[in-house]
């Protein structure tokens, strides 16, 4: 049975899909951008900061579900730069301390033209 995640810890979906979606005991959200729940509009200019606020997204998801960093089993993250890979690593290894599994690329695009974005699987 599929239980959608809806929280207001973390943006609203902004197309045709949910926040996340749980089932069998695994939680699967839904990528997250350095958007602000409370105003939709992009928070920072520079990978740390939007890493940061990436990252509080995605605490505001795992809250939802009384899951943590440490719950999560797999990452996929997106950068809109290659360039950026060692400062977007600083900013994750300050919260996946747990070092879940990982994919991490580089694409040509973002919504919104931010420059990262990630993805979790977390165990709740």
């Amino acid at each position: 049975m599929l239980k959608y995640v809806e929280t207001k810890e973390a943006p609203a979906a902004i197309g045709p899909y949910s926040q996340g979606v749980v089932v069998n005991g695994f939680a699967f959200f839904s990528g997250q951008v350095p958007l602000s729940p409370q105003t939709g509009e992009v928070v920072g200019t520079t990978i740390e900061e939007q890493a940061e606020q990436v990252m509080k997204n995605i605490k505001g998801l795992l809250d939802s579900q009384n899951a943590a960093f440490a719950d999560v089993v797999k990452t996929t993250c997106f950068l809109a730069d290659i360039a950026d890979f060692a400062a977007f690593n600083a900013v994750y290894a300050k919260y996946f301390t747990g070092n879940p599994a990982r994919s991490c690329v580089a694409v040509k695009d973002l919504p919104k033209g931010v420059l990262c974005e990630v993805e979790v699987i977390a165990a709740v």
